[in-house]
């Protein structure tokens, strides 16, 4: 009887050891060809620029080419649905953003569970969103803007980067605190959106993830009127936070890397240790700050449980909102 034992026993062993170096193979060998990084939205908008910035760090650190792969369509779920449907071996990532939480409550009907498909990675950066004005609209402030509203009624339209977007959310959020009347007008991206402002185009306003509207703030193209976090961006400190006229008022986005359920344990540390190694280097710092964006530095289970509490808060905008799409 204790001889079996030991032989169960050893046996047992043997098998973990072999998987722990099966796995440590799998991390040694990874990548073999290049990555392919799906962004669910089109060029130019926060997703997009996070993805290249965070892709081109890791095609040095993996020496294996980070390929962009801009999916839009269908509120993210058109790129969500094909990356979790790859093939779970780390050469296929996500871009994770705040849709893919509030997606879960927006829809009535979604063919997958985001929470459950797929496995986090790493944390990228939580950054504000934006409230962003056409130049020509002579609101200058968020009272100013409020009161300009409730004289045209009916005459501002809430640009947005798609039904559902923490862009558009955070935009009936505003809604809703102030009684206003805007038309929300969709857009397959921030970046179509954007053109349509700086062109002073059928839309006056978005509340914006910071990273894809800076540029045009900064450069005189689009004025900011607020930050939607509870404190000042240390990126525009001049810009005040929608609080200052709203109290409590609170909305950020944040992003990060996911993969296929079914990625090899080794295979998703390997790309959470480079992810965290280059969210501590300095230029990568600095140059997330300049953005707007606080690195999210943290395991796997770290980012993961951000993405479920995120899950959770955007439930409650959705109900507030009424918002649902079938």
């Amino acid at each position: 009887m204790v001889t079996a034992r030991l032989a169960a026993l050893a046996l047992m062993s043997a098998t973990f050891l072999g998987l722990a170096a099966e796995a440590a193979a799998q991390a040694d060998k990874y990548p073999s060809r290049p990555i392919r990084w799906i962004v669910p939205y089109p060029p130019a908008g926060t997703t997009d620029i996070l993805a290249r910035i965070m892709g081109q760090w890791l095609s040095q650190q993996l020496q294996q080419q980070v390929v962009i792969d801009n999916r839009p369509g269908a509120g993210n779920n058109i790129g969500t649905e094909l990356a979790i449907k790859a093939l779970p071996d780390g050469h296929t990532v996500f871009l994770v953003n705040p849709a893919n939480a509030i997606n879960a409550s927006l829809y009535t009907k979604l063919p997958f569970n985001f929470l459950q498909d797929m496995e986090g990675v790493a944390g990228i950066v939580r950054v504000p969103n934006m409230m962003v004005v056409t130049r020509d609209l002579p609101a200058k402030s968020v009272p100013e803007f409020i009161d300009y509203a409730k004289k045209n009624p009916g005459k501002v339209n809430l640009a947005s980067s798609g039904s559902g977007t923490s862009v558009h959310l955070t935009g009936e959020l505003f809604k809703a605190a102030t009684g206003l009347d805007l038309l929300h007008v969709p857009f397959k991206g921030a970046g179509p959106a954007l053109i349509e402002l700086v062109n002073g185009r059928n839309v006056q306003v978005i509340f914006d993830n910071m990273p894809s509207s800076i540029g045009h703030v900064k450069g005189g193209t689009l004025r900011a009127l607020a930050v939607t976090t509870a404190k000042r961006s240390s990126a525009l400190p001049d810009v005040p936070t929608v609080a200052e006229t709203i109290p409590g008022f609170e909305a950020s986005a944040w992003f990060g890397m996911s993969v296929p359920k079914g990625t090899p344990a080794a295979v998703i540390a390997r790309l959470n240790k480079e992810m965290n190694a280059g969210l501590n280097d300095p230029k990568m710092r600095a140059r997330l700050a300049e953005l707007g964006g606080d690195p999210l530095i943290g395991t796997p289970a770290d980012f993961w449980k951000i993405h479920a509490m995120e899950t959770e808060k955007w439930a409650k905008a959705v109900k507030v909102s009424g918002a649902k799409v079938e």
